[in-house]
Parts: structure tokens; sequence; C-alpha cells
């Protein structure tokens, strides 16, 4: 019985080493709670801005049309003046900031190194898809194609958890998954962009942050 139990504890070691050095599994849930919960506060914020603006005055059911000026599109200078790009960028540095200091502590506790090859890895395969999601996006507003910029943020962010899963915790897989189809949906409901914005970076983080917690964190304290 004894030889049994070592024999599957040596088993369960070589498990984790193996996971350990091909995957970044210092992923905290509360990376994902917090990043969730800075979406909703930014979206909330967005949200009175635009109930205040002339866009909403001007759409009955809040769609959004493309903003023209006498000279044309609003350029991509004009719309980074804008108060909601500068709530947008404020949300993801404070959504960044927190899931990296929740990641660092739970690496160190777990002595995991927070910038090992596989952490590396994980960065490169998820900003492929982000960079390119960031060009197209800039595209985007320099047409003054609004409506499709929620959609495009959620589909991209998708793709880039999608195609970093295989060196992180599979877990991500699946919420890469809801943002991507979450974003196609999106497509057909052109002017509420802030609701699915906020339903797949603040809900749906929450969601997976709480599913990870309960999985992974609370086994490890107990």
């Amino acid at each position: 019985m004894t030889d049994a139990s070592e024999q599957l504890s040596a088993i369960k070691d070589i498990k984790q080493m193996m996971e350990r050095s091909s995957r970044f599994i210092g992923l905290s849930g509360w990376s994902g709670i917090s990043a969730g919960t800075c979406a909703l506060v930014g979206a909330w914020f967005a949200n009175n801005i635009i109930s205040r603006s002339r866009y909403a005055a001007d759409n009955d059911m809040g769609e959004i049309r493309h903003n023209y000026t006498n000279e044309g599109y609003v350029t991509v200078k004009g719309f980074m003046g804008n108060q909601l790009f500068i709530i947008a960028a404020l949300t993801f540095i404070a959504a960044f900031v927190s899931a990296f200091i929740f990641t660092y502590i739970r690496s160190r506790k777990n002595n995991t190194p927070i910038w090992g090859t596989s952490a590396r890895r994980l960065l490169i395969n998820i900003s492929i898809p982000m960079i390119a999601g960031g060009v197209y996006l800039l595209k985007l507003i320099h047409d003054g194609t609004y409506g499709m910029i929620a959609p495009g943020c959620l589909i991209f962010y998708g793709l880039a958890l999608l195609n970093g899963s295989k060196y992180t915790l599979g877990e991500i897989r699946y919420l890469g998954y809801c943002q991507i189809i979450l974003g196609m949906v999106s497509c057909w409901f052109i002017g509420w962009g802030l609701y699915f914005w906020a339903i797949g970076f603040g809900v749906l983080h929450i969601v997976y942050g709480a599913v990870m917690l309960n999985k992974y964190e609370r086994n490890e304290a107990n």
C-alpha cells in the first residue's frame, strides 16, 4: 500500500515538473476576476458618457452611426483624444497591472518563474493576434467604422487566447472560444457593442477567474 502511494506521488511530481517546464501555470483566478471587474467599471463610465452624448439623443435604439466631420471621417488622432478612448486605455492599464500583481503573487507562491521560457512563449503567441487586431482596429477607427470595433476586439482577443492556450492552463481555451463566439454574434447588433464588450471582458473574465480559483487555488490551499 505504501509502495503504491509512493509511486502515485512520484508520478504526480513528474507530471507537475513537466507542466512547469512546458506551460506557464502561474495564472491566478484573481487575475481574471480583477481584470473583469476593471472592465465592468470602465464600461459603466463609458456608458455614462455615451448616454450624455448626442449619439444617444439621435438614435432611439442606441445605434451609433459613423461620426463625420466637415473634412470627412474622424482621424485616428481625433479619436484618440476622445473620452471613450481615454477610459478604454485606463481600463486596460488597470486590468493589466492588477492581473500581473495576482499572477506574480501566485508564481512566487508556486516557485514558478514569472519570466521563464513558457511565459515568453505564451506572451509571443498571444501578442501576434493582438498586434494584428490592433492594426485592424486602427483602420476601422480611421475609416469611421466604429460599430465594428467591439466585435473586432472580442474576436481578436479570443484568437489570442486560443493561440496561447497551449502554453498555459487549458481552461483559457474555453474563454477564447466564448470571446470569439460573442464577437461574431455582436456583429449583428451594431450599436450595442459596449454591452457585448462588458460581457466579454467583464463577466466572462470574472466567471473564468472564479472557476480557476475554485479548481486550482483552493485545492492548493487545502
